[in-house]
């Protein structure tokens, strides 16, 4: 069921970003006058799901989940119509409009979809607003594991600043140490300012990981509940009562709590002494532990309790700056990332990833929240792949359109032909790559 529903959300995202898309170039040609044959959902190959006409175009929705198009007359895409190109242009036709005019209706695609997330934004920003944890707030340090620790970082450590430049957001340091392909972190140890090192190597060994949460915030251990007939609870311990200490040892975060598991366990049917802060009061209390080696105690982490995070509300007037820049931050930061494919050291594109990758970032329940948060990063992501300058993509068509208006003359049909062909191998290469990872990672590695 967890499968279904992510796929069940990724189609419908496609979907929506599919048609948005295509619309713009079908708004945009209409506006021009120039006749579109087919605007369909999905591609359509021997027969379509569905399909009506109206007026000169038919609608349609095909049976493979890979985009969508709209047949454009007198145009070279990928559908090669040949026949139609070798005939006169007619008045309607892509061909027969000025160069500016062909220019809009390729970038009408992309600048919908770029619309689309500012849109998904403002709304975002004007009925929930903005949460995060400000990295100032981490005021315990933060938690690591193998990975942290390989890059130098400790339990305890407080992050202060990455390459000399702070992260507001504390949950974003990950990210912007992937993205800026940083070199250095500058943390507070124990009172002792430290500049540590990124060690060559480590961003390839993060990004294969895929692990966000190497650095975490360091949890205090708080009393979530009692079992029945609890030893704890007898004993005078109380709910969210914060374990600081067993046995004279101090354990008062989770990357210790391991230690306190084993101590109690260790005293089977016997007792031990667990130090707690109440309120900022410091108790102590002999515990008596079962024959299970338990004492009865859910322990939580509750990052909601222990940390102030910065939460902001917007007015729709607000919200509407706010939408523009989010977008416009989403859209550097998807450049960067594109920019790590190139970069030898980190090698990223063995993480590049295909639809399943893609349905897997959705949750496993239905969140609209969620849902339109990763519905506007996709549509970013789709504008920016597609005005890339690759054949048989938007982009393409644009450095053609952009060539012709400063050489004041087209490049031949055969050229775009051959382009259009170049282009299109380039793209099922990509997809084969993308998924082919997917492959190996999920069902090989």
């Amino acid at each position: 069921m967890d499968i279904l529903i992510k796929v069940l959300q990724l189609l419908l995202s496609l979907s929506i970003l599919v048609i948005v898309h295509e619309f713009g170039h079908f708004a945009a040609a209409k506006i021009f006058k120039t006749k579109v044959e087919k605007f369909y959902l999905f591609f359509n190959p021997w027969f379509s799901l569905f399909k009506f006409k109206k007026g000169d175009t038919e609608y349609g929705i095909g049976w493979l989940p890979l985009g969508g198009y709209v047949k454009i007359a007198g145009m070279i895409d990928e559908s090669m119509d040949k026949e139609q190109m070798s005939q006169e242009p007619q008045p309607w036709e892509f061909r027969s409009k000025p160069a500016w005019q062909r220019l809009i209706i390729m970038l009408g695609g992309v600048i919908m979809n770029v619309v689309l997330a500012i849109l998904i934004y403002i709304v975002m920003m004007a009925s929930f607003g903005e949460k995060y944890l400000p990295t100032s707030a981490v005021k315990y340090g933060i938690q690591v594991d193998s990975l942290g620790m390989e890059m130098g970082l400790q339990n305890g450590d407080k992050i202060l600043s990455i390459d000399e430049n702070e992260v507001e957001n504390f949950l974003k340091i990950p990210a912007y140490i992937i993205m800026e392909q940083a070199k250095t972190v500058q943390v507070d140890r124990n009172g002792q300012l430290l500049d540590l090192e990124i060690p060559n190597g480590f961003l390839a060994k993060l990004i294969k990981s895929e692990n966000p949460g190497f650095i975490l915030p360091r949890m205090p251990v708080h009393i979530g509940g009692f079992a029945k007939n609890s030893k704890a609870l007898e004993a005078g311990l109380k709910l969210n009562d914060w374990i600081i200490g067993v046995n004279g040892q101090r354990i008062a975060f989770f990357d210790r709590y391991s230690y306190f598991a084993d101590t109690v366990k260790a005293h089977v049917s016997n007792s031990v002494e667990i130090r707690v802060n109440r309120d900022g009061q410091e108790l102590t209390y002999q515990v008596p532990v079962n024959d299970e080696g338990m004492i009865g105690i859910n322990v939580i982490a509750d990052p909601e309790q222990d940390f102030e995070w910065n939460s902001q509300k917007y007015s729709i007037l607000a919200a509407i700056p706010m939408g523009f820049k989010k977008a416009n931050d989403g859209i550097t930061n998807y450049l960067k990332q594109l920019k790590l494919l190139f970069a030898p050291d980190v090698q990223a594109y063995k993480s590049v990833g295909g639809f399943m990758r893609i349905g897997s970032i959705f949750p496993a329940t239905w969140d609209w929240v969620r849902f339109w948060e990763l519905t506007a990063f996709l549509s970013i992501m789709l504008a920016v792949l597609n005005i890339l300058p690759i054949p048989a993509l938007d982009g393409g068509h644009v450095l053609f359109l952009i060539y012709e208006l400063i050489a004041r003359r087209a490049p031949s049909d055969k050229f775009l032909e051959y382009a259009q062909m170049v282009g299109m191998f380039l793209l099922f290469a990509l997809l084969i790559l993308a998924n082919g990872n997917d492959i190996y990672h999920y069902f090989i590695k």
